[in-house]
């Protein structure tokens, strides 16, 4: 096995069963490892936007009582009994919302995780093909995926 990277048509990438012996071969494992980058770029995105949504979904003002739990200095509303149990009811609601958001945030990650080290075990197969594939989709990916975050978090006027 090569340990600096080399050019060539052979090789075995990441499983026995993914043998590359032709330019035709190599050509259609450079798209699958290109789009694989992509889409790890797609997740990576992903995250972030389901990040901004959960802080959107919870309130400034129960984003840590929510979250963390009420304070001991707590004050109420004097202790009248409808205003605790709306802020309560808020409170849950909040919760919910929070840990479906958190949910969603951690599959994604898996994800992510699942990709990356995926496509860093093709790159150590040492083919240079192979890291420009993953370069490539790397760019491409952030190249398209980035400016949709941005635009959905800053709408216009």
């Amino acid at each position: 096995m090569e340990m600096t990277f080399f050019f060539s048509d052979r090789l075995v990438l990441l499983f026995d069963f993914w043998s590359v012996h032709s330019p035709t071969g190599l050509l259609l494992s450079v798209l699958v490892i290109l789009l694989l980058s992509v889409l790890y770029e797609v997740v990576k995105m992903g995250k972030a936007k389901v990040l901004q949504r959960a802080l959107l979904a919870v309130p400034p003002s129960f984003s840590q009582e929510a979250l963390l739990g009420p304070d001991e200095g707590d004050s109420g509303d004097g202790g009248h009994r409808d205003s605790e149990d709306s802020s309560v009811q808020e409170r849950e609601a909040a919760q919910g919302r929070w840990f479906r958001y958190h949910v969603g945030q951690t599959l994604l990650h898996v994800v992510q995780v699942v990709v990356g080290y995926t496509l860093m075990l093709a790159v150590m197969s040492y083919n240079a093909w192979i890291l420009l594939g993953v370069v490539a989709g790397s760019a491409i990916g952030y190249f398209v995926v980035y400016p949709l975050l941005w635009v959905t978090s800053h709408p216009t006027q």
